[in-house]
């Protein structure tokens, strides 16, 4: 959205989603935006967190960029109608993991995503030249001699449509859904990252998906973050004897990197034979804990837990992928006419291991500047389109219908045990071989409705994670290979970048 605001007025803008517009990951962020406001703070602090987070792969460039970009980015929320957190006329800024200063901007508690998405959606409704399509599924990119021309979507009312474009733009998310336990909504199934990869555009840094250490875990209940902010306002991470245990394991304790934090917690479970821990509140002021998270408190409610006094179960769950297509500081692919932004992008500012509240930074930042640059390309461009050849010959009938929920069940389970948040060779060998089974009959259907093009695009993305995590034979970030524990920066300080051939 951040785009197509970025678009000139003069030329035409056709925005497309799959579902409706606030469902995305974006929508359901809580913790907030990170961006330096507090005298004590500064650009270069915010500069090292980032990079020391991710375990040397950031791009220093692109850091600073983003970083130095972020208050003017909120002064725009602002302005668009953002109602922010404050206090006193003065924004409120939370803590959370990795962050030496309190510089996390947040709204309504606990919802910060969906306060900018509300105030960014309403934007786009007044800007004439952007057309909006809901429950409209992308099944590919068009593109022909290394250049993308459009896309082909799909919605009840009209079937498959050819969307001819002077310029397309992909930012379609994250793939939190081909695991078992994930924080991401349904509609997080790497749809952009699968067709970036069909169409040869260049994606690195697969192997890299963040989990996120705080999960909701209940019998019957969906997988609901509970936000790294809770941590930030004093919470403590304790075991069933209700012993507090971060403290043996990182000197920053629950306040250490999301990556440290997931381990630990894995390495606890464990050791104690439990399915998971607990987050603890119960030492601090009920009145505020309430209040700072209104919306986590209405949620445990329903399962007869109050926050306030009550641990809360948790357990990691994958929450961010850091791969994806890759874009230069514009937000340029390496396919021509093709851009992107956010969590479907890599883009430098992550590397190994996302900081905290850095993603909606992101998004903006690159929604802008890809907006920005798109619209510049397609402005020099004669409004001449001229159909390329596309070759999509019909597939003979494949006999039996699939059973597709099996088949997406199967595999968000095996990624959750072969590629989670602990890794070894021979789990992911195996996993590999199971994946191209389920390829093989998989990619030779042609389906008629999402279902079945989401699990394709599920195959593809697990298929690329599994590879790239298998290749990388240390531990970096997110990544952590039992079989090889340590990073080995003479052979893996870089990126893994595929390619379709």
């Amino acid at each position: 959205m951040r785009a197509a605001l970025s678009a000139d007025p003069k030329l035409s803008v056709t925005l497309v989603t799959k579902d409706e517009w606030r469902e995305s990951n974006s929508n359901y962020a809580q913790g907030g935006i990170a961006s330096v406001m507090a005298p004590e703070d500064s650009f270069d602090e915010h500069i090292e967190d980032t990079i020391i987070a991710g375990g040397k792969l950031c791009d220093r460039e692109v850091v600073e960029m983003v970083i130095r970009a972020a208050p003017d980015k909120i002064a725009e929320l602002i302005r668009w109608g953002t109602q922010f957190d404050s206090e006193d006329g003065e924004l409120m800024l939370g803590r959370e993991g990795g962050h030496q200063h309190k510089r996390v901007i947040h709204a309504l508690g606990d919802a910060t995503g969906r306060e900018i998405m509300r105030a960014v959606i309403d934007r786009v409704k007044r800007s004439s030249h952007i057309q909006m399509w809901e429950k409209t599924f992308t099944l590919d990119l068009l593109a022909a001699d290394n250049q993308c021309v459009g896309a082909l979507v799909w919605n009840f009312a009209h079937g498959k449509t050819l969307v001819w474009a002077k310029q397309t733009i992909l930012c379609t998310g994250g793939t939190g859904q081909i695991y078992r336990e994930s924080t991401n909504p349904r509609v997080a199934t790497g749809d952009g990252h699968a067709m970036a990869y069909r169409a040869g555009a260049a994606v690195r840094d697969m192997e890299f998906v963040q989990f996120h250490p705080t999960v909701l875990y209940i019998a019957g209940s969906s997988r609901s973050l509970i936000t790294e902010a809770m941590r930030g306002e004093g919470a403590h991470l304790i075991d069933h004897r209700g012993e507090r245990f971060m403290p043996e394991y990182d000197e920053r304790a629950e306040l250490a990197p999301r990556d440290v934090v997931a381990q630990a917690i894995v390495d606890h479970m464990q050791k104690n034979r439990r399915s998971n821990v607990f987050l603890d509140l119960s030492h601090l002021d009920a009145d505020f804990v309430r209040k700072r998270f209104p919306g986590i408190a209405v949620i445990c409610a329903e399962f007869g837990i109050d926050i306030a006094t009550e641990p809360i179960p948790v357990r990691p769950g994958a929450h961010y992928m850091l791969g994806g297509m890759i874009v230069d500081q514009q937000g340029k692919s390496t396919l021509a006419n093709l851009w992107g932004a956010g969590e479907a992008t890599s883009s430098g500012l992550h590397g190994a291991n996302r900081l905290a509240s850095n993603s909606l930074l992101e998004g903006l930042v690159y929604g802008d500047r890809a907006g920005q640059g798109a619209s510049v390309a397609a402005a020099e461009i004669p409004d001449d389109f001229r159909a390329l050849p596309l070759y999509n010959p019909q597939s003979e009938d494949a006999g039996e219908p699939l059973d597709l929920s099996d088949i997406r069940n199967s595999l968000k389970s095996l990624m959750w045990r072969s590629a989670g948040v602990r890794r070894d060779g021979e789990s992911l060998s195996e996993a590999l071989i199971q994946i191209e089974q389920w390829c093989r009959y998989v990619f030779a259907r042609q389906f008629t409705d999402p279902d079945g093009w989401e699990l394709q695009n599920m195959l593809v993305v697990a298929r690329l994670v599994i590879a790239a995590a298998a290749d990388r034979q240390e531990s970096r970030g997110v990544h952590y290979r039992v079989d090889f524990p340590q990073a080995d920066d003479p052979l893996w300080n870089r990126h893994q970048v595929l390619r379709r051939v």
